[in-house]
């Protein structure tokens, strides 16, 4: 009998001892973290969310390992999230509404953390900020309302009379946003001009469609808009001679009017936050939605005076950013 005490004793320690080994193993896989944007430019915020990561330890390509898509358009999107989820990633990050209609559909254990989106609760990615229930999470971006920009874009310009205004009617965020940019027209006694567009097709045909003196601006009041096309509607305008509103600096900086919104770029570092505390076990029902506190307007006098406007100084004085 005590000759089989060794063997035993021997056989005992390696069961004891796979489960060890197998956790090493595991934790030496790098995260695989997929990336999604609808859109003709790449938002800031990845890059810094690549150095958000890097700042906690996260190194691409050793302990983890990002697969970034920017892609043209939703249907693309959706190939692109069948992958990542096919694929069982252990994270999905989805800039803007397009890229989390659609991310959600398709998987509800996979964390998504969502970025730049208008209202995750109205557009059913989430039951409220604080415990959004499921496998989302995230960063809402326009909290400010549409009818807020038309204001401020009548301070800046001050013969603001006409506006175009450039509608989505398949963007289930536009009924909330064009109802603000009525509104404020309304008690600013601005005439709308709206025009609808889906494509970039349509935005050629709206603005070569437009007379000379037609318009004194435009503005979306689509989010997928100014997501997908940031680019074409600053070459348009700028074509056209028309003070373009936007919503985030960058494109300022680029040759539109104005922005009054949140730095985009800073957020990418609290997504990283995010998404390392997932990675070490939290739950994205446990991690509210948050909001920006910050608005930053930002101004371009450069493309003011090449328009004929004088910005109001008051306005500059307040202004975060003065493009000269």
């Amino acid at each position: 009998m005590r000759q089989f005490i060794p063997i035993l004793l021997f056989l005992t320690s390696t069961i004891i001892g796979w489960p060890n080994t197998a956790t090493s193993r595991q934790s030496e896989r790098p995260h695989r973290i997929g990336v999604l944007h609808v859109g003709d430019h790449v938002p800031p915020g990845i890059q810094t969310l690549q150095d958000g990561l890097r700042n906690l330890g996260y190194e691409d390509g050793k302990n983890i390992q990002l697969e970034i898509r920017n892609l043209a358009d939703e249907d693309a999107a959706r190939r692109t999230a069948g992958e990542f989820v096919t694929a069982r990633l252990d994270l999905i990050v989805a800039f803007g509404n397009p890229a989390v209609r659609a991310v959600k559909p398709l998987t509800s254990d996979i964390p998504i953390v969502m970025v730049h989106v208008t209202d995750p609760v109205a557009h059913g990615f989430a039951q409220t900020l604080a415990r959004p229930g499921g496998n989302l999470t995230g960063f809402v971006f326009f909290s400010i309302s549409s009818g807020k920009q038309v204001e401020l874009f009548s301070q800046l310009v001050p013969r603001l009379r006409r506006l175009l205004v450039l509608v989505d009617p398949r963007d289930p965020a536009t009924p909330t946003h064009l109802a603000q940019v009525r509104e404020a027209a309304s008690i600013l006694n601005l005439t709308l001009v709206e025009r609808e567009a889906t494509g970039e097709a349509d935005l050629e045909r709206v603005f070569g469609d437009l007379r000379p003196g037609h318009v004194d601006g435009v503005i979306s009041a689509s989010p997928n808009l100014h997501l997908k096309f940031t680019t074409v509607l600053i070459r348009l305008a700028s074509n056209k001679g028309m003070a373009l509103a936007s919503y985030r600096k960058e494109a300022v900086y680029e040759g539109a009017l104005f922005s009054y919104a949140p730095d985009i770029a800073a957020v990418g570092h609290r997504v990283a936050d995010y998404v390392d505390r997932i990675l070490k076990g939290a739950r994205p029902v446990d991690l509210p939605i948050q909001q920006p506190t910050k608005f930053e307007p930002v101004i371009n006098v450069k493309v003011a005076h090449t328009l004929g406007i004088e910005p109001p100084p008051a306005l500059l004085a307040l202004a975060d950013e003065v493009i000269e």
